[in-house]
């Protein structure tokens, strides 16, 4: 509290210093400077401020075509823990489709007592039910296992984003079609040009899985599953199946593709790790972070993002030193289980060289590990889950950079 009350204190009167002619000015009569002129008449739907336009995804160089890609969302620039839909990231293996919500169907079949065909008006007619939770590419900083690559945040971390999400439950769904004895997996079939599809446990979907038709108040957006996608809370993001047009219940695992060839952990002893489901606790500073620079010395807030396939975080501690020092940060409300958490740190930069970290624990003690510990036991031979502290360097003169640490 002391920490936090000095920061505005400091704040306040810099503020006040600079801007002391310009209030004297503006007390006179209202200042010179006051709008004569119409603003932009009503419009259909709301967009950005022009001056926002540099806000926006980006997309990766990694891959041969757009059409099987990702693009990033700009976390340096957001604010709060809610991701805007325009700037959600996108991962596609074969483009967006086209759908039209009046043509398009769920099937549920397998080892079911009645298996089904569900209208979109169908799936409206269950109760609703809303959860706001983060999807995250497994592959999210696939570059940085061996050196510093990515030079920004976004472009380090930025295949993560958080939403409300808003549909029906799975298990409603499965319960009306009546679950057969031996069922203990669940196919889920996109309606993109590959058909992606993943096997998921059955004791996942029976728990918070949703089938969502809206996101952050609206429908979908195409390239976020329209009209129809599943979310399956703290699981990596591929398998949260877009344009779901089928469900299978089966007795084991399906073994497709997107689950054998790809989407496992290739370890140092040549063994593949399957099914390695969940995203586990992670933390980043988005503030400031690579590709920033800092302009003036003194009192500054560092912030950033915290969050765990396993749960609710429950601590984050900052270093400025390269990890020999922590200090407990401020967690800001809402603070819920598998879902994006702020935190915030009040530093007083002093102009000399510093390496900012962050470090999480979540509710069932997991903590966050360095890069060194990762690759002690997993190798570095796979692109997916890396859940690595994350080092920025920040130069004398102010310039940030993304370091291993």
């Amino acid at each position: 509290m002391a920490n936090r009350r000095r920061f505005l204190s400091v704040a306040l009167a810099a503020g006040s210093t600079l801007a002391a002619g310009e209030l004297a000015r503006a007390a006179a009569d209202g200042g010179d400077d006051r709008p004569n002129a119409l603003g932009a008449p009503l419009s259909p739907y709301g967009s950005p401020s022009p001056f926002e336009r540099s806000v926006v995804r980006v997309a990766t160089t990694l891959t041969p075509t757009k059409f099987s890609s990702w693009d990033f969302t700009p976390l340096q620039d957001l604010h709060g823990t809610i991701t805007p839909n325009g700037l959600f990231f996108e991962r596609n293996h074969g483009g967006v489709p086209e759908i039209d919500p009046a043509e398009h169907r769920l099937l549920v079949h397998g080892l079911v007592d009645n298996p089904a065909i569900f209208t979109m008006d169908d799936l409206r007619r269950y109760p609703p039910v809303s959860a706001i939770h983060f999807v995250e590419c497994s592959g999210n900083g696939l570059t940085e296992w061996s050196k510093p690559t990515g030079k920004t945040v976004q472009l380090t971390h930025g295949l993560l984003s958080c939403a409300e999400w808003t549909g029906v439950s799975v298990s409603t769904l499965l319960r009306d079609v009546g679950v057969k004895s031996g069922a203990a997996w669940v196919l889920a079939e996109g309606a993109d040009a590959p058909l992606m599809d993943r096997s998921i446990p059955l004791e996942k979907m029976m728990d918070d899985a949703i089938i969502a038709y809206a996101q952050n108040g609206e429908a979908l957006r195409p390239e976020q599953g329209y009209p129809l996608r599943l979310i399956l809370p703290g699981f990596e993001g591929n398998m949260n199946v877009k344009w779901l047009r089928r469900l299978k219940v089966g007795s084991a695992p399906f073994y497709t593709r997107e689950e054998t060839a790809k989407y496992t952990d290739l370890l140092a002893n040549g063994q593949a790790r399957m099914f390695t489901f969940v995203m586990e606790a992670k933390s980043v500073i988005t503030q400031p972070s690579g590709g920033m620079q800092i302009h003036a010395r003194g009192e500054r807030a560092i912030s950033g993002l915290a969050w765990s396939g396993r749960g609710a975080i429950r601590r984050v501690e900052v270093s400025t030193d390269g990890g020999n020092r922590w200090s407990a940060a401020q967690l800001q409300e809402p603070i819920l289980s598998k879902a994006l958490t702020r935190f915030v740190f009040p530093w007083k930069w002093s102009g000399e060289e510093a390496v900012l970290q962050s470090r999480c624990y979540d509710e069932t003690g997991y903590v966050q590990p360095t890069l060194a510990q990762l690759v002690r036991v997993r190798g570095v031979n796979s692109v997916y889950h890396l859940n690595a502290i994350q080092s920025w360097h920040v130069a004398s003169d102010g310039t940030v950079t993304n370091v291993h640490a």
